[in-house]
């Protein structure tokens, strides 16, 4: 079991910079592929960033790269998103999700939502112009 806690929820205009933070509870947080999602009012969930569990490999939905970067330090059980230069169609829920794989993964597999059985509660991130 893990229970997933997200903060850094703002109100930040276009241009600006939010960190996002994801504090997980339960053993083996390392062994964990660690998630962050995105939904906007009236739209389905999607993926923004992804992280590996055992070689840190990153993954990024396109619209991000370049701006966002997740990160984690395991000896914290903590995933973090840096958020730079957001853009008012950044405004969204954001969710920390976490799930275990069996075998390599790659971003088809950590960009899926429903491969995801634990949710944090969501934080707003919301961009103004």
């Amino acid at each position: 079991q893990v229970q997933l806690v997200e903060s850094g929820e703002g109100l930040v205009q276009a241009g600006g910079s939010l960190r996002l933070s994801c504090a997980a509870s339960g053993r083996s947080f390392s062994s964990y592929v660690m998630a962050w999602f995105r939904q906007a009012p009236g739209k389905e969930r999607e993926f923004v960033a992804g992280i590996s569990s055992s070689d840190g490999l990153t993954y990024y939905e396109d619209s991000v790269k370049g701006r966002f970067t997740i990160s984690r330090d395991n000896a914290k059980n903590t995933v973090n998103l840096q958020m730079n230069g957001l853009k008012p169609e950044d405004t969204a829920v954001y969710y920390c999700a976490a799930s275990r794989f069996i075998g390599s993964v790659d971003y088809k597999i950590v960009a899926a939502a429903p491969n995801y059985g634990y949710w944090g509660q969501g934080t707003q991130v919301t961009v103004s112009s």
